[in-house]
């Protein structure tokens, strides 16, 4: 699971003091399903949830939400564009340990997809897509149309025509 993985790293970089103690981030994958499609091709989709806790954390919580959103902006965007999606997609509870730290567990649901490649010789393999692309960001969900303007929803002049 790639994005569990850039998630990670995205948190550490928040926080440096994860680096130096790698086991105070722990992450773990809950509610995780694999859906396919009864068409000729083998791609499917990974969905699943992504669990991380945090042990003795003392750092600030704005600052750690703030990255994951920042992650989820450009690796899972639906999270914050779909208002379905946007207020259970990032779910957290917390202990409070003491006036300066908290365990906290933080639950991201995720969606990876597995687009299905066929080899020249015959052979097939996996390929996942990158969310992350900058043309999967602020676009209309099929990457072939050009974006509309975020305010109007128009879509833009084309100069080129006479």
């Amino acid at each position: 699971m790639k994005k569990i993985d850039s998630l990670r790293a995205a948190i550490t970089a928040a926080y440096p003091r994860l680096a130096d103690n790698p086991d105070s981030l722990m992450v773990f994958i809950d509610h995780g399903s694999v859906t396919g499609t009864a068409t000729q091709s083998a791609s499917f989709q990974w969905t699943y949830v992504a669990w991380l806790v945090l042990t003795d954390f003392a750092g600030d919580n704005d600052m750690l939400m703030s990255a994951i959103l920042e992650w989820a902006k450009s690796h899972q965007p639906d999270l914050l564009e779909n208002r379905d999606n946007a207020s259970t997609g990032i779910t957290f509870e917390a202990d409070i340990l003491n006036n300066a730290c908290v365990d906290l567990s933080i639950r991201v649901r995720l969606v990876e997809r597995a687009v299905e490649v066929r080899n020249a010789d015959g052979t097939r393999s996996f390929k996942r897509v990158d969310d992350s692309l900058p043309g999967n960001i602020n676009q209309d969900s099929a990457g072939w149309l050009p974006p509309r303007d975020a305010v109007t929803g128009t879509k833009p002049i084309d100069d080129t025509d006479p």
